[in-house]
Formats: structure tokens, C-alpha cells, sequence
């Protein structure tokens, strides 16, 4: 399976990711910058997170006219697993990919502690590698982290079970305490915590490789059969 990592101007945890996918994963992947037009022989595209284009305007504003962003959207349609995680996250809500917008965290303070996330929906296929339920430890960097949406908008996330993530803790203000939600079909992904992160003991904390490994799991059972 091979990766794509979205870099834009001001992405900081490009790093991360691809070192989640190279080594924690153990699956090739590669930079894409902003400036590229085509994601052709990628199975899954990474959005990271970071401030993009300085996060004048609003967070991931500009960064959604990216002339990378028309091949994420192609690539999105096109079924394959997006995951976009923090600035990645508010990129996708500015470009249409999932519902909502983000605002201020509620106390204007910038927050950067690990945080405990429920796992609202473990039948997706960024997040079957958890139990429902399940109580998991993931780290947090953000000061625009605040989910807002309106009723009906969350009513609507609900009855599809869209919310995979919910924070356990006051952290953000987000509406619903949410921390990830997919689209309606399933295969994009935004989050504000930071699963790369959180990929190998050595960090304190393995807790987040399940994302990624759920992604390579859902593919291999889409596109590998057994001779």
C-alpha cells in the first residue's frame, strides 16, 4: 500500500506521519507538496497537520486552493481512505470533504497535553483496529480545535455514526465533545488528535498506530485475495 503526505507551506507534522507510515507501519510513502496536481499510484492520501500558509484567514483556508487539493477531492470520490489529523482536519472542512467548521478553543488558550478519546465507532475502516468503546490516550496540539456544526448538522452525524472519536474530557469546547468524524460514505477521515504521535512505545505511547494499521487492514481486504 503506499501513502501519500500531503506537505503544505507551514505543515510541521509531515515528519511525523510519514515516519508512522514508514516505520510504524512498515509501508511505503512518499511527500506530495501543495504545488503537485496529480496523486496517481497513491492508495491513500495524509493531510498533517501544522499551520498551513501560516493559518492566515482562517485555518486551512488558503490551504484549500492548493493545486494539490482538486487530486485529494478526485481521490476522496474516488473512495480511497483520506485522513487529514489537526490543521489536516481543518483543511478538509474548508474544502467540503466533511461538515462543519472549526473555531477558537473556547478558553482561547492553545492546548498540547495527551487527552483520553472514546471510540464512538469502531466499524470504519480508519478505526476498526479498536474496540467500541474502547478508552485510548492520544496527544493533542491545537488552538483552533473547537468543532462547531448545527443541529441538524449533528443530528445527521449521529444517525450515520460519522463521529468515530469523542473526546472523554472538557478540551476544546468542541459541539458533542467530537474529535473525528468521517464523511457519510466513510472513507475521509479529520481529527484534531495526533494518532502519528503516538506509534511506538518509544514515545510513550502506542496507542494511535491503529488508525494506520485499521487503514492497511481495510485495504488489503479490498484489494489483496488469497491464491
Amino acid at each position: 500500500m503506499k501513502f501519500a503526505v500531503i506537505v503544505f507551506p507551514g505543515s510541521n507534522c509531515d515528519a511525523d506521519m510519514y515516519h508512522a507510515i514508514k516505520d510504524g507501519l512498515g509501508e511505503e510513502v512518499e511527500y506530495v507538496f501543495h504545488t503537485e496536481t496529480s496523486l496517481d499510484g497513491f492508495d491513500a492520501v495524509l493531510l498533517p497537520g501544522g499551520f498551513s500558509h501560516g493559518d492566515y484567514l482562517r485555518s486551512g483556508a488558503i490551504a484549500r486552493f492548493a493545486p494539490i487539493m482538486p487530486a485529494v477531492i478526485q481521490a476522496a470520490e474516488a473512495g480511497k481512505p483520506v485522513l487529514g489529523v489537526c490543521n489536516g482536519f481543518q483543511v478538509l472542512l474548508e474544502a467540503g470533504l466533511l461538515p462543519g467548521a472549526m473555531k477558537r478553543n473556547i478558553d482561547l488558550k492553545f492546548v498540547c497535553r495527551t487527552v483520553e478519546l472514546v471510540v464512538e465507532n469502531n466499524k470504519t475502516m480508519f478505526s476498526s483496529g479498536y474496540e467500541q468503546g474502547q478508552t485510548i490516550r492520544i496527544p493533542v496540539a491545537h488552538g483552533e480545535g473547537n468543532y462547531e456544526c448545527d443541529d441538524e448538522t449533528l443530528a445527521n452525524l449521529r444517525a450515520n455514526k460519522q463521529i468515530v472519536f469523542r473526546y472523554n474530557e472538557h478540551v476544546n469546547g468542541s459541539k458533542g465533545d467530537i474529535a473525528g468524524i468521517t464523511n457519510e460514505r466513510g472513507n475521509v477521515l479529520g481529527m484534531m488528535p495526533h494518532p502519528e504521535r503516538a506509534t511506538e512505545t518509544l514515545l510513550g505511547n502506542d496507542q494511535g498506530l491503529a488508525v494506520f494499521t485499521s487503514i492497511l487492514r481495510n485495504w488489503r481486504e479490498s484489494h489483496v485475495t488469497a491464491s
